[in-house]
């Protein structure tokens, strides 16, 4: 029998344990992020840093943190990286199971703290469904009398044993932005790692595949045309918080984006859902 079960972390977050005879998981409501999915007889399909210590008002590094309703800086001096999503209280809105597979549903209330960065009178989802596969949906729907631009990913972090063996496909016929040079023409359908690597994909065909010393994974995505390939590589990793010098060792970002042209503009009434599918292969 499957169970989803409420726990409350150690240093003080709430989360949803998921136990079926498919996978484990566990999604915490700060940020509505997935840190743990695990198939059943098979590797966990995420990473966490080690360093990462889980305390509340921090994105944990790693998993699938939620970067909305922007990604990357704001155009707006001071206003949160990625959004403030990724730090906000969610809440679980519904539970349900079939045959051994959870769909959960978590829901954001805009607070009037948050209006200073979003005044608009929109809806926000996320869809987590868990089985053999792992899918993660944002749900956005605007209930305004004007059109919403919005950009966002889904910020997936990948075990991938060894960056120098890792080989990343599909991305044939795509262009990128790097370093905010650009867009470059993709060379070829193959990406190796061997330098800091942020390349934010447009044009970009619905599946990659990242083939690691201990298997391929492939992450499809559903009404994106862009995404972003994130390796902080050594000098960066030596900076960022809540992060080991040497996690870009085992590490990889491919993240299913709405950004640059292919940004979400939300006519009145109007929804849209963005989807990641993430499975070993």
């Amino acid at each position: 029998m499957g169970s989803v079960t409420t726990k409350k972390h150690p240093n003080g977050l709430d989360y949803v344990e998921i136990n079926t005879d498919l996978c484990q998981a566990s999604i915490f409501l700060q940020g509505a992020q997935i840190d743990f999915f695990k198939p059943k007889d098979k590797a966990p399909l995420l990473w966490v840093s080690s360093a990462d210590d889980y305390q509340p008002g921090n994105g944990i590094r790693g998993g699938i943190p939620v970067c909305w309703p922007w990604f990357g800086a704001s155009d707006i001096p001071g206003f949160p990286q990625h959004g403030f999503a990724r730090t906000s209280l969610w809440s679980l809105a519904s539970v349900k199971m079939r045959n051994q597979v959870v769909d959960l549903v978590f829901t954001l209330a805009i607070t009037e703290d948050n209006k200073q960065y979003w005044p608009h009178d929109t809806e926000v989802s996320v869809l987590f469904t868990l089985g053999e596969t792992l899918s993660v949906s944002i749900v956005n729907k605007n209930n305004c009398d004007y059109d919403v631009n919005l950009t966002q990913a889904l910020h997936t972090y990948f075990p991938i044993g060894d960056i120098h063996q890792l080989k990343a496909t599909g991305f044939t016929g795509a262009k990128y932005i790097e370093f905010a040079k650009g867009p470059y023409p993709q060379e070829g359908d193959e990406v190796n790692f061997t330098r800091e690597t942020d390349r934010v994909y447009t044009d970009l065909a619905p599946i990659q595949h990242l083939h690691t010393p201990e298997g391929t994974i492939e992450v499809a995505r559903e009404n994106s045309q862009s995404a972003v390939l994130w390796n902080p590589w050594i000098d960066k990793s030596q900076r960022l918080s809540r992060f080991n010098d040497e996690d870009y060792l085992t590490m990889v970002c491919h993240e299913a984006a709405n950004v640059l042209e292919d940004q979400v503009r939300l006519a009145p009434g109007a929804s849209h859902t963005l989807t990641t599918h993430i499975r070993w292969v």
